[in-house]
């Protein structure tokens, strides 16, 4: 896909959208302010968060461009008025899904940040392959990580760094069959991170309660229909490529937009399968099929993403994103990846996946008690 122009215009010269435009709320802020601002109808809650938004980014698609303008909530509804009522109804649908509160999903309200802990049971991940690969090994850590505030433990048994090697799913399923049978007699609320349907359908009937596709449940043509079946939670995560070449020059008319289409149409995919809208949490998949300018216009403009009308999550721990920024290898990541999670929650996601818990809480901790304050 060819990279096209990003092209700033005045509101009063943007050309009403022939296809749906996309809005990023801007110019968050929080605390009492934004409480007031919403009820006196000066702003709109982010995803029914404490997070509140009274002006908007809008992005329309033209041919080989695309179009940005800044606008108040106001301006954007006369602009809309004067446009027709198609595009009046198009910003009156995309502002109720930006504001809505988002419901429960796997038994856990979305009203406050969530800490998915990442329990890699491989020998080849980029981060701690073969750490836990040892049952016993990947128990502790599980038990270790619910113990420091993680609300979710993601189990994975298959690498999907980049360039990484595919595995069967049987192997799979020997990998990490007894750490989640193990970790769920807890009573943990676990996540199954395959993108194999056979894996799915042995976690879940396990007490295992979300499904994390890296393929969006595109991976296996059996996934939506297991998905489905169970009533399970799922994150659909946007990929390009496959992980043996999704680096190898990625490309996009824009990064956050292109991502954002196809998270929608994913959504609307698997709700035609049986998968309601509220199981469903979209990850725009940092670092998966992107080069790190994809990656740093995809977390500017990650507000956008509210727009699915789902919770979000973002995983950007330790990844290579954090190493070319800073230099820093694995093991010194932390700092940037919770710079990161923090700027996403700022912009009101929902979800991080973390391999630091304990230091992702305590800086969750922070951040929102400086947030009350204000």
């Amino acid at each position: 896909m060819p990279e096209s122009s990003l092209v700033s215009v005045p509101l009063d010269a943007l050309t009403p959208p022939v296809s749906p435009a996309w809005l990023r709320p801007v110019g968050l802020f929080g605390g009492p302010v934004a409480r007031q601002a919403v009820e006196t109808g000066k702003a709109l809650p982010l995803a029914g968060g404490p997070a509140a938004f009274a002006a908007v980014e809008i992005l329309v698609r033209r041919e080989g461009q695309i179009e940005t303008a800044f606008a108040s909530l106001d301006a954007l509804r006369r602009w809309a008025l004067v446009a027709g009522r198609a595009v009046q109804a198009d910003i009156e649908r995309r502002l109720d899904a930006l504001s809505r509160p988002r419901p429960p999903w796997a038994g856990l309200a979305l009203d406050r940040p969530l800490v998915m802990g990442i329990l890699n049971v491989t020998p080849d991940s980029f981060s701690d392959g073969g750490a836990f690969l040892d049952p016993a090994d990947a128990v502790a850590h599980g038990r270790a990580m619910l113990a420091a505030g993680a609300d979710i433990i993601d189990i994975g048994g298959e690498s999907t760094r980049p360039h990484a090697a595919p595995i069967g799913p049987e192997e799979e399923i020997a990998r990490v069959e007894p750490v989640l049978r193990a970790l769920a007699a807890l009573g943990a609320t676990l996540s199954i991170d395959t993108r194999h349907a056979s894996v799915m359908a042995m976690a879940l009937a396990s007490g295992v309660r979300i499904v994390n596709d890296v393929t969006a449940l595109t991976g296996d043509p059996a996934s939506p229909g297991i998905v489905a079946r169970a009533g399970a939670a799922v994150v659909l995560m946007h990929m390009q490529g496959e992980p043996q070449t999704m680096q190898d020059d990625p490309r996009y008319a824009l990064a956050s937009l292109d991502v954002a289409d196809y998270l929608s149409a994913r959504v609307a995919s698997v709700g035609a399968a049986g998968i309601a809208a509220d199981r469903i949490v979209v990850d725009p998949g940092i670092g998966f099929g992107k080069a790190r300018r994809h990656n740093v216009e995809i977390l500017a403009r990650i507000a956008l993403f509210h727009g699915i009308g789902t919770g979000v999550l973002v995983g950007l721990s330790r990844k290579s994103l954090v190493g070319g920024i800073s230099g820093a290898p694995v093991g010194d990541r932390v700092p940037g990846s919770l710079a990161g999670a923090l700027h996403g929650l700022s912009q009101g996601v929902q979800i991080v996946r973390v391999h630091d818990v304990a230091a992702t809480r305590q800086a969750i901790a922070l951040a929102r008690a400086i947030a009350d304050a204000g």
